[in-house]
């Protein structure tokens, strides 16, 4: 038997290869969308890919099922409540696909979503009795489950799910054997749940004793704590997880058409029109020089999950790269299901150097020089646009939270003539937010360098 698990850190999301050597067949489950290292690995293994298994529609990642239906013939499976719009094998608690020395168990898991499965799976050469590990999608994480509360807008109350949710765990998954492997399809970052570990296995023995969710209580206990203190599921998450259901085109035909070079003056009038012009560099360089009304989410961050935050997924997107990276953006946007990119702008910046016209900047400030701002008459509005638990654990004093996630819907609340000085942990999301108001109109705006890791290095005075 054969199992790999890939895990894609700015997703935090985790997928599988198994295969079994004796028939030469390959499974991969919860595949992401670009799936070259699937089948690399396949051929290195001399396994054929002939089925895909989604452990449910998933809320924050389009899913590669398709991809590898149209490039392998694999054949897809999911769970006996799907409904699609392409062709798939439904799969019911206990049905079993075995092949060689490997079985696959459906486990119907619902809770996280009506339509969740986890997979046991055995090791014939080792016991036909007790699985060697379960993939358990969104059910149960490392450390967590599954929140039950992002299928609201698709008639599903969180209170409903998380009662399934409570059942799969008792009756499925705590029965398991310690020794069995669990396998998640997230770890920590994701917002599919609130509590995950940085590790990406464990056992059910290890989950039995330590993971919250797991321990003895009612079902109305643990339906009050696994809805508590969910963070903000982005808009994107419903557009996914539909989006996982229909028959839709590839990411090769995606961006086929989307990779295409544009002049400036092309740009220029796409974003005269409704496109976004999304400017990827991280964010010294782009405050440093950057085309006016652009959006800055750099690659080097958490670029897809803040892209979906921000932008609606039929966006008509423009980028500015770095020369070669907007092959990575587009990617990264497929991932998500983000296919509106139109082109990019042909040599990144370096198309504007004979236009230093349209060139603009974001002024910057130090701690030491806003510390000492905040003491004159002219004092700027200090706008903390990290999450509120954040804020509420450390900030600097007499400062506005609006988290990054609720800006463009608060604008109202910050003035337009003061200067206004953003922060966050470390500039990543600041960068982003600043570049938000600017196209708002705003035109006070200054980034405070280093964020409140600054603050804190200068040992200046922190609120809580």
């Amino acid at each position: 038997m054969f199992l790999k698990q890939y895990y894609l850190g700015c997703l935090a999301h985790a997928s599988y290869l198994l295969g079994d050597e004796e028939t030469g067949t390959g499974i991969v489950v919860d595949p992401q969308r670009d799936i070259d290292q699937y089948l690399q690995d396949a051929e290195e293994q001399k396994l054929a890919i002939r089925h895909v298994f989604l452990t449910h529609f998933h809320a924050d990642f389009l899913a590669g099922h398709l991809e590898l239906r149209d490039r392998c013939g694999a054949q897809i499976h999911l769970g006996s409540r799907a409904k699609a719009e392409y062709e798939f094998a439904t799969m019911k608690d206990g049905d079993t696909l075995e092949m060689g020395k490997l079985r696959l168990q459906v486990l119907e898991t619902p809770g996280h979503s009506p339509e969740s499965i986890s997979i046991a799976v055995y090791d014939l050469a080792a016991s036909a009795d007790k699985p060697h590990a379960v993939l358990t999608g969104d059910t149960l994480f490392i450390g967590d489950v599954g929140r039950p509360d992002l299928r609201a807008s698709l008639g599903w109350t969180a209170d409903e799910l998380g009662r399934l949710l409570y059942d799969s765990l008792q009756q499925k998954l705590l029965p398991l054997p310690d020794e069995t492997l669990v396998y998640p399809t997230h770890g920590a970052g994701s917002l599919c749940g609130k509590n995950m570990s940085e590790e990406t296995f464990s056992t059910m023995g290890v989950q039995r004793q330590y993971n919250y969710a797991l321990q003895p209580m009612s079902q109305e206990q643990f339906v009050a704590i696994v809805t508590a203190d969910q963070p903000d599921a982005p808009d994107y998450f419903t557009y996914d997880a539909v989006l996982n259901t229909k028959e839709r085109q590839t990411l090769d035909e995606a961006l086929e058409r989307e990779l295409k070079p544009l002049s400036l003056d092309a740009l220029l009038q796409l974003q005269a029109g409704d496109t976004v012009v999304l400017d990827v560099r991280d964010e010294d360089d782009y405050e440093g020089a950057h085309l006016p009304m652009s959006l800055n989410i750099p690659l080097d961050g958490k670029y897809a999950t803040w892209c979906g935050t921000l932008l609606a997924g039929d966006t008509s997107i423009a980028l500015i790269a770095n020369p070669g990276a907007e092959v990575e953006a587009a990617i990264r946007l497929g991932r998500i299901g983000f296919d509106g990119v139109v082109g990019y702008l042909q040599d990144g910046m370096q198309a504007l150097d004979a236009r230093p016209d349209l060139v603009d900047r974001t002024e910057r400030i130090t701690a030491a020089t806003l510390h000492e701002q905040l003491a004159s008459d002219t004092a700027p509005f200090v706008l903390d646009v990290r999450g509120p638990g954040e804020y509420a654990d450390k900030h600097i004093p007499d400062s506005a939270n609006i988290p990054l996630n609720h800006l463009a819907e608060r604008l109202d609340e910050i003035p337009k003539d003061q200067s206004v000085v953003v922060h966050c942990a470390g500039g990543y999301r600041s960068a982003i937010a600043c570049s938000l108001l600017m196209r708002h109109g705003f035109e006070q705006i200054v980034d405070l360098v280093g964020g409140l890791g600054a603050w804190e290095a200068a040992k200046l005075e922190i609120a809580a």
